[in-house]
């Protein structure tokens, strides 16, 4: 349209924005681990079961049950919102602002999905491979910085400046 100012585009999220996005999701979801870890623990000690799998049970169970908290939290945050806590106190998010639930879903299952996974010994060192992985094609991949749960959910994450 003549007279139309052209829309600016949103710039990319720089890397440590999203690192420390997701370091400060990490640090809550991280006590909410051992708040959990320390419950389960005890549980597993009244009920006599806290030997099973060499005494890595309680541990194993936080991580699966904070993973999944996590990656449902993930999820509709992205949905609804097309951020989390972490990226608004950073001021970034996802572009498109509004995510379909199947597209969100996709995005959480390659990341953060794999986090339930950590707490198992060995899958966790898959995991955590699957995990850095993520991270370093979002630094290689210039000049959007999308990763592989961004590239399979059509997503970018860029500065919000509004």
């Amino acid at each position: 349209m003549a007279g139309t100012p052209p829309r600016a585009e949103a710039r990319p999220a720089e890397w440590w924005e999203r690192l420390a996005a997701r370091l400060i999701e990490a640090l809550v979801f991280g006590v909410f681990y051992y708040i959990l870890f320390i419950a389960l623990w005890a549980i597993f000690r009244t009920v006599g079961v806290l030997d099973v799998f060499g005494g890595r049970l309680p541990g194993v169970c936080a991580w699966f049950a904070a993973g999944l908290a996590y990656a449902a939290y993930d999820w509709r945050a992205h949905s609804r919102y097309g951020r989390t806590f972490g990226k608004a106190i950073m001021r970034i998010r996802l572009a498109p602002a509004k995510l379909p639930p199947s597209a969100a879903l996709k995005r959480t299952l390659v990341y953060p999905g794999p986090l339930m996974l950590m707490g198992i010994p060995v899958v966790n060192l898959l995991a955590g491979m699957l995990l850095f992985g993520v991270g370093l094609l979002i630094l290689i991949d210039k000049p959007l910085e999308r990763g592989p749960h961004d590239r399979l959910a059509g997503t970018r994450v860029v500065k919000d400046l509004r």
